[in-house]
């Protein structure tokens, strides 16, 4: 088949429901104004109150900045999309759509590994996650961006995902395949190693602890981290490192919002709600602004 110049993509995700589609609609809006008021929220706490000026709050906040721009690069897109006839997205557009959440989302893999280890160049280490994440998203998305499209320019998903992109590739993609595994192992499987490694040195020390209420706080700590864990690394390990013979269509495009919305959605209130410092200081920053309102 002969090359042809694609301009546009068409994003046909789920579209084999059209009477879910409004329900789609609302069920993303609500979740994604949930997800910007809950992370601005977690954010601002963090920085007004001092309690809170420790590396692990500095992570909080910058996984919560994460997930507010990791989110609006893809679902006001796919809002308008949902309510549209045509579902079409621009070459570049797909393009930095692509970059920007696949960054976004390497770089989360390896925050949350970091997160689990480094208390003393914790500003070092979040801007390291960072770079990497957007050094490995720049590099995949240039590298497919620039192989021949045959024509067909119709994406089975959601949004302008790595795989679904390389479907419609007419070249040889086995470059492309082999960068991604290696990325796959990289940025999900070392630093779900890493984490798991960690959790076994955590609880040892945990055990060892002569106050209940020590180890209770602890306990507390540990497993909001390893319940936002096992959510995103779960659902991401499912996407990319799953045998092909299991490829249904639907189950990924489900996983996918799970991945993309509903764990940014539930990040702040896993760490607000079991922990007592941010929901204090959450209260804190609600209350001034309400009582500010009043005046």
């Amino acid at each position: 088949t002969e090359p042809l110049t694609v301009t546009e993509f068409f994003l046909v995700g789920l579209s084999q429901y059209p009477e879910l589609q409004l329900f789609l609609f609302m069920l993303c809006l609500i979740m994604y104004v949930i997800i910007l008021l809950g992370n601005s929220l977690l954010i601002i706490s963090s920085i007004l109150d001092s309690r809170l000026h420790t590396p692990m709050y500095f992570f909080l906040g910058n996984l919560s900045f994460l997930d507010i721009c990791y989110t609006s690069s893809f679902i006001p897109t796919m809002l308008i999309i949902f309510r549209s006839e045509k579902k079409s997205i621009s070459f570049i557009g797909c393009a930095l759509q692509m970059v920007v959440s696949l960054g976004l989302g390497c770089t989360e893999c390896v925050l949350l590994a970091v997160m689990a280890y480094d208390r003393v160049l914790y500003v070092h280490m979040a801007a390291w996650s960072w770079i990497i994440g957007c050094l490995n998203s720049l590099v995949q998305t240039v590298l497919i961006m620039l192989l021949p499209f045959c024509g067909n320019n119709v994406i089975d998903h959601l949004t302008c995902e790595l795989l679904a992109l390389l479907k419609l590739i007419c070249s040889d993609i086995s470059m492309n395949v082999l960068i991604m595994t290696v990325a796959s192992i990289l940025f999900l499987v070392v630093p779900l190693l890493l984490i798991f490694i960690s959790y076994v040195f955590i609880l040892s020390t945990i055990l060892r602890l002569n106050s209940t209420e020590g180890r209770k706080k602890a306990f507390s700590t540990c497993s909001a981290h390893l319940a936002v864990v096992v959510l995103f690394y779960g659902s991401a390990l499912f996407m990319y490192m799953k045998p092909k013979s299991k490829d249904t269509k639907t189950i990924d495009e489900i996983i996918g919002l799970s991945y993309g919305v509903v764990t940014p959605m539930l990040n702040p209130i896993i760490y607000s709600l079991r922990n007592k410092e941010v929901k204090e200081a959450m209260k804190k920053v609600l209350s001034r602004h309400f009582h500010s309102r009043k005046i």
